[in-house]
């Protein structure tokens, strides 16, 4: 696997993250919900645009473990800031808002997970072949992560049995620009 897969591999992961968030349609009025929702797609918009930033400074500066390693170092930070901004999201105010709150902390526990997989297989790469198996490690985990993230959105479909977060996802301005 090559950088330009790992580059690619990062921009389809940042377009199913911002992707899985809300509609266009606006509506008037914020509410707590709509709060929370705007909490939640103003974390993915922001680590989507920080990896798509750290895709654009692997291409760049060539793949090698040092740029490699740096670049990695930038996605966990990214990350960090994305799981902690989750967790803090707190509870929406919705009959399901337990079980969406409870979905995101699993989320922001598998994104946790997948950020020490890409660590450990970035410490561990030894020569060449060492740093292509990371970079497929890389690619596969940063999908792995992009569809945990749709899969968390899309599982508010089934808890929504009243469209209170479907609503709070279209009047939450965050999520103005990410389309489903």
């Amino acid at each position: 696997m090559s950088k330009r897969a790992l580059v690619g591999a990062i921009v389809a992961v940042a377009a199913a993250l911002a992707a899985g968030c809300g509609s266009s349609d606006s509506s008037s009025g914020t509410t707590p919900t709509s709060e929370w929702a705007d909490g939640l797609c103003s974390a993915i918009t922001t680590w989507t645009s920080s990896l798509t930033a750290i895709s654009a400074t692997v291409k760049e500066g060539g793949l090698n473990k040092d740029t490699l390693s740096s670049a990695i170092d930038d996605a966990q930070t990214s990350t960090d800031t994305f799981t902690s901004s989750l967790k803090d999201l707190g509870t929406p105010d919705t009959d399901a808002g337990q079980q969406a709150k409870d979905s995101v902390d699993k989320l922001a526990a598998d994104i946790d997970d997948d950020m020490q997989t890409i660590q450990d297989a970035v410490s561990n790469a030894s020569g060449a072949a060492g740093l292509i198996s990371a970079v497929s490690t890389i690619s596969t985990t940063l999908k792995t992560a992009g569809h945990q993230v749709s899969s968390t959105i899309e599982g508010f479909k089934s808890l929504d049995t009243k469209g209170e977060l479907e609503s709070a996802f279209t009047a939450a301005p965050g999520c103005k620009g990410l389309t489903s």
